[in-house]
């Protein structure tokens, strides 16, 4: 069992940068994938970035390669998302979730945080 809370959400100005955290609990955190989703209003849930379980290989959407980066600290059971050059079109409810496969596949992630709003300005 794994329970994950996101933080470091908040409102910022287009081109301007935020980091999300998702704090893990759970012994068996380093055994699973960590991916990042968002869903802004009136959309579909959509994959962002996702990072291995212990040799750090990641995937990032189209859209965000090169302003996003995500990392994790096995050690800290916390996984990280860097945002930089932040676009409005990027404002959604963003989440971090856990699960056995290293995949941009939303229904293979078992565990869920609550989310956290980011809102970037124009």
């Amino acid at each position: 069992q794994v329970q994950l809370v996101e933080s470091g959400g908040g409102l910022v100005q287009a081109g301007g940068s935020l980091r999300l955290s998702c704090a893990a609990s759970g012994r068996t955190f380093s055994s699973y994938a960590v991916g990042w989703f968002r869903q802004a209003p009136g959309k579909e849930r959509e994959f962002v970035a996702t990072v291995s379980w212990h040799v750090d290989y990641t995937i990032y959407a189209d859209s965000v390669k090169g302003r996003f980066t995500i990392s994790r600290d096995n050690a800290e059971s916390t996984v990280y998302q860097q945002m930089n050059s932040l676009k409005p079109e990027d404002t959604a409810v963003y989440y971090c979730a856990a699960g056995p496969l290293f995949t941009k596949t939303i229904r293979t992630y078992t565990y869920w945080g609550q989310g956290t709003q980011v809102t970037v300005s124009s």
